[in-house]
């Protein structure tokens, strides 16, 4: 895990920076770190992003007591990870463990308080292993039967093709990474979904 350090010391740097006390926080991986509106897009919930490009579900439990070492109150916790995991080789069941520990150290730090997962995406580059995503999500959504706090975001479904292919129209050219429609998707699920969210607050 000592390659993630580097990303870990700059999101505790954030951190004791901070003007203000977040309330929404964003976590996981590239998909969050390269979305670079998110504080703006969801001002009104006091946003914090700490995803981390590249990581894992494993390393996401792994640096959990670290990162939110001096965060002391959350609302809400908007995840996305577990794609590099399967990427890495992992299998569906160790993501799913990872990700039920996960909420588990949540749970001790912050209480009931609202996760969401959102579906790991339908990427191009990792079509090959679309069964295995296809059952991690699926395996995850059951999750949702154990925590009434905890809820499945899919965002899987509308990033395909009339086909049941990855739409190329989502993605960048790496076809891993989201365009500025694949995260309009995004954020339009996202929207559906505010009432996990904290109350906002009037933004001027």
């Amino acid at each position: 895990m000592f390659w993630y350090h580097e990303d870990i010391e700059r999101l505790e740097e954030e951190i004791n920076e901070l003007e203000y006390n977040p309330r929404l926080i964003f976590y996981g991986s590239s998909t969050f770190t390269l979305w670079s509106e998110i504080t703006t897009l969801f001002k009104k919930y006091d946003p914090l992003n700490l995803a981390f490009g590249g990581s894992t579900l494993a390393a996401c439990t792994w640096f959990f007591d670290r990162v939110f070492k001096n965060i002391k109150k959350v609302d809400a916790i908007i995840i996305y990870a577990g794609e590099n995991d399967l990427g890495g080789g992992r299998h569906p069941e160790e993501v799913v463990l990872f990700l039920e520990n996960l909420l588990a150290k949540i749970r001790c730090k912050y209480g009931a308080i609202p996760c969401t997962f959102v579906s790991i995406k339908p990427s191009i580059n990792r079509w090959h292993l679309s069964g295995s995503i296809r059952y991690t999500n699926s395996k995850i959504k059951e999750l949702t039967l154990k925590d009434l706090n905890f809820h499945f975001l899919n965002i899987y479904d509308f990033m395909l093709d009339k086909t049941g292919n990855p739409n190329a129209k989502y993605f960048i050219e790496d076809g891993l990474h989201l365009n500025k429609k694949g995260y309009q998707i995004l954020l339009t699920e996202l929207k559906k979904h505010t009432e996990f969210f904290p109350q906002p607050k009037l933004v001027n």
